[in-house]
């Protein structure tokens, strides 16, 4: 569970990022939650006493964290570099299935001086809980894209990855291998628990770095009407304040965004809104979620354009390209109709009043 966390973790909002970036998340993502399920199968192993002595092949071991790895990869890039579709999602989850039956097997089948035998009924009932197991957490953490869903993929794989694991060992016998070598180079139990405790480690870090991150955003408004949109932690001097600088002329401001592996420019007047994304930022221009890397502190810092405000702690907007307002309870939401990657924007209950009269409503 919390190698899934982490790797989800990472990639929410990964696909508003420039290709690099995002190719770069998506290999951190597939480390860890390839070797989660690595980690998982052989803490489960360590606990398996048998009756003769038991060794594993370095190789063969190593090969199937690789194979988890690699297939989890190509799972995510279809999620993040393809139409998120249900065909789509469906196909994450089937190579997602496929890359924990790979490991389970290939990781069997470095047992040495035993050789494991599986009844036929075993690996059907394994295909079927992997595929239908994995498809369903995709379809968890990816219908919409809010840390609940995260949360529910990361349970979802967890229990995918165990339930595997031991509906596959369900009726697995072993048998002594009498064609066994003498002298070959093996991995103990002893040697093998050094390896996945360090891997736990592992894990156990990037846990609590995406954890730390992911729980920055629990006060997020956002979150509490269900916005599918991801929002990002403030950056520390972007404070709630008026944007108003000396040092920039609007005549000639224009905001980078990187597309296609090129730097190109937009005019404010042209971006409906600005979402914070980390150290980055994401500008909604016409149907366009486009990657800018300035910071919000920065781009509050040199926007001298006074019809932007800032609406929330990540988010700037154009009052020109608002098409509706609505007040809530203790808050308010901002929609762009005319915009389809923009659906709304969270307004915090302190920025209500200066909303409502940029919005004409006062």
């Amino acid at each position: 569970m919390m190698a899934g966390f982490s790797g989800l973790s990472l990639l929410q909002g990964a696909s508003e990022l420039a290709d690099r970036n995002r190719k770069a998340r998506i290999v951190l993502a597939a480390l860890a939650m390839g070797g989660g399920i690595w980690s998982m199968h052989f803490v489960a192993m360590l606990g398996l006493q048998l009756s003769t002595p038991f060794f594993y092949d370095p190789l063969t071991t190593l090969a199937s964290a690789l194979i988890a790895i690699l297939v989890v990869g190509l799972a995510l890039l279809i999620l993040h570099f393809r139409s998120r579709t249900t065909l789509s999602m469906a196909a994450a989850g089937i190579l997602v299935g496929t890359g924990i039956l790979a490991m389970h097997y290939l990781g069997m089948s470095g047992i040495r001086r035993v050789v494991p035998i599986y009844p036929v009924g075993g690996v059907l009932i394994a295909i079927a809980v992997s595929v239908g197991l994995s498809v369903a957490t995709i379809f968890f953490a990816y219908s919409r894209r809010r840390d609940l869903n995260i949360i529910l993929g990361s349970f979802g794989f967890g229990i995918a990855v165990f339930a595997v694991h031991f509906v596959a060992m369900m009726g697995t016998d072993f048998a002594v291998d009498e064609t066994a070598r003498a002298g070959e180079l093996l991995i103990s139990n002893e040697a093998l628990a050094f390896a996945v405790t360090g891997a736990a480690f592992i894990i156990c870090g990037g846990f609590l770095l995406t954890g730390t991150t992911f729980l920055t955003d629990t006060d997020s408004p956002a979150a509490s009407q269900g916005s599918e949109q991801p929002v990002a932690a403030e950056a520390p001097t972007a404070s709630l304040m008026p944007i108003s600088v000396e040092e920039a002329d609007p005549e000639t401001l224009r905001i980078p965004y990187e597309k296609n592996n090129r730097t190109f420019f937009a005019a404010p007047d042209q971006i409906a809104a600005i979402r914070a994304e980390g150290h980055y930022t994401i500008l909604y221009v016409r149907d366009e979620k486009l990657f800018c890397p300035w910071p919000i502190s920065q781009l509050v810092k040199r926007m001298h354009n006074e019809a932007f405000i800032q609406v929330h702690r990540s988010y700037l907007i154009n009052p020109a390209h608002v098409s509706s307002f609505e007040r809530k309870k203790d808050n308010g939401v901002c929609y762009f109709d005319a915009h389809q990657s923009l659906d709304k924007v969270p307004v915090s209950r302190s920025r209500l009043s200066e909303v409502r009269d940029a919005l004409g409503l006062t």
